[in-house]
């Protein structure tokens, strides 16, 4: 979900959608990349390749019509779920104090 809201905003390389990831929370290069080819494989991403003057052209990752409505429903089920565990998390806290 975080790779592809990042890529909603704009087209993103691999390395950069590691970096910025990386800001949050760690994450490793090589769970990145078999996710976009997996995302690409099943339609929610196209890419092409810019030329980079820092070494080899970089392949970008440009979300499609459908990789948009999957992140939708994507963003629809975390915040189902997150309200679930705030809701388990304040009842738990409820309980210890009484």
């Amino acid at each position: 979900m975080c790779v592809m809201v990042l890529t909603s905003s704009k087209d993103r390389y691999g390395y950069e959608l590691v970096d910025r990831i990386s800001e949050k929370f760690m994450i490793a290069e090589g769970t990145i990349y078999p996710l976009l080819r997996r995302l690409t494989k099943e339609g929610y991403f196209t890419t092409y390749l810019v030329e980079s003057q820092e070494g080899p052209p970089r392949k970008y990752y440009q979300l499609t019509e459908a990789g948009n409505n999957y992140l939708k429903e994507l963003v629809e089920e975390w915040k189902m779920f997150s309200r679930a565990v705030d809701q388990i998390i304040e009842e738990g806290l409820q309980l210890e104090k009484e």
